[in-house]
């Protein structure tokens, strides 16, 4: 069984890379630790104990940062809904995190088991940086650190001209992971909007699966979909997260480069951009794995695998 720990603002993307984790065979996930950013935390960690319920799991939950590290907590209610999973009338009130916060828990959990732990954040990267600043040896200590965040090949981003939204809600954050030496991944926007849309044809198998998990997937979708056709003129809701949970359980069939990145501080309009020096401009030592193209037919046939 590999070990994943999965750092999430849990939404209504988030949500379905979950499901992706719980039900996969080979996967133990040993917690989520959630993180503001798509929705306040309280929110997010309902929406996490809600989905980990779902799943018939019992992986503890732990609440982490309620804010970034340097400036103010700006949300995607617009996107997601105003409760992160599509404003459907679910339940997401009144149940308990784990005990314990979450930069603590990645700490132990990747000095507990040296080497063997494969990181997941799919929020913005508060907790990790955090957990980075405190403990700096976990760097070397973690065997994968797959991150969904920035734009890594092209743009647009989703949140400003260039930037995507977990790396611009903190992009302090993303400074200090990128300089830790952690092994890192980048999954971008620009992978989920070449090969993670949904489709009609696509919400179509996936409604065919007949499944609890695979309805709870499109129905949590609601507020994204429209989103979608009204603001970035997709054919459907795109999964950023569950593509880049893709990759880390199957990184096989991705494209990927290793290239020198930084992130872009600000002010806007540059606030949270990824900077990638493809060509060396920079002279900037490689330090991440950029993922270029992880292919849609393998991605959707995935999907369907875990929530069928």
């Amino acid at each position: 069984m590999r070990k994943f720990l999965i750092d999430t603002d849990t939404a209504s993307d988030d949500a379905v890379a979950m499901c992706m984790a719980l039900r996969h065979p080979d996967i133990d996930v040993m917690a989520f630790t959630v993180v503001a950013g798509n929705v306040p935390l309280e929110q997010a960690v309902q929406n996490a104990l809600y989905t980990v319920e779902l799943c018939g799991a019992d992986t503890p939950v732990f609440a982490g940062a309620d804010a970034p590290l340097a400036r103010d907590l700006a949300t995607a209610e617009n996107v997601h809904g105003q409760d992160g999973m599509g404003d459907i009338g679910l339940d997401l009130q009144g149940r308990t995190p784990a005990s314990g916060w979450a930069p603590q828990t990645i700490v132990d959990t990747i000095r507990q088991h040296p080497g063997e732990i494969t990181l997941v954040a799919i929020g913005p990267l508060t907790n990790l940086a955090i957990a980075l600043l405190w403990a700096p040896d976990i760097a070397d200590k973690v065997e994968r650190v797959v991150i969904m965040g920035g734009t890594g090949e092209h743009g647009p981003g989703n949140v400003s001209p260039t930037a995507e939204f977990n790396f611009w809600v903190d992009p302090e954050a993303v400074r200090v992971v990128l300089r830790s030496g952690m092994p890192l991944e980048l999954v971008g926007w620009d992978v989920s909007i070449a090969s993670a849309v949904v489709t009609e044809t696509r919400r179509a198998e996936l409604r065919a699966l007949q499944s609890e998990l695979a309805d709870f997937s499109m129905d949590i979708q609601a507020t994204l979909q429209a989103y979608a056709f009204e603001e970035t003129r997709l054919a459907g809701p795109d999964f950023p997260d569950p593509i880049a949970m893709a990759h880390a359980i199957d990184p096989a069939p991705a494209t990927t480069e290793f290239l020198g990145v930084d992130i872009a501080i600000g002010p806007d309009p540059m606030r949270g951009t990824l900077i990638v020096d493809h060509y060396g401009f920079a002279q900037m030592p490689p330090n991440a794995r950029i993922v270029a193209h992880y292919p849609e037919d393998h991605f959707f046939a995935m999907l369907y695998e875990l929530l069928g």
